[in-house]
């Protein structure tokens, strides 16, 4: 057991190393929807139109990362990049041996 935690104290290392702030993560979030919506050859204006979301918001979104995540949703069916919300968090890996055991109670 000694060995097994030291092997999660590492990894506890390096996630904090490398961790990002939310608004990082924001950012990289936007600024995929905008290459997409780019790709898709679709304007801010046909995003905002298509998706119900106001063109205010979807130009906030894209220089800012900011939105809610309605709005971020809408953008995603607007897209049809839908299925990649709906995955979101559904194959995480566990983190430990206890978050197993813990799942089957």
């Amino acid at each position: 057991m000694a060995i097994l935690d030291k092997i999660l104290t590492m990894e506890d290392f390096v996630f904090n190393f490398m961790e990002v702030t939310p608004q990082e993560i924001n950012l990289k979030i936007a600024e995929r929807a905008r290459a997409i919506r780019k790709r898709r050859k679709m304007s801010q204006e046909r995003l905002s139109e298509k998706s119900g979301v106001s063109l205010g918001s979807v130009k906030r979104f894209e220089r800012s990362g900011e939105i809610s995540l309605m709005s971020l949703t809408k953008l995603a069916i607007a897209l049809e990049i839908e299925q990649d919300m709906k995955s979101l968090f559904s194959d995480v890996p566990y983190r430990s041996l206890e978050e197993i055991d813990d799942e089957d109670r």
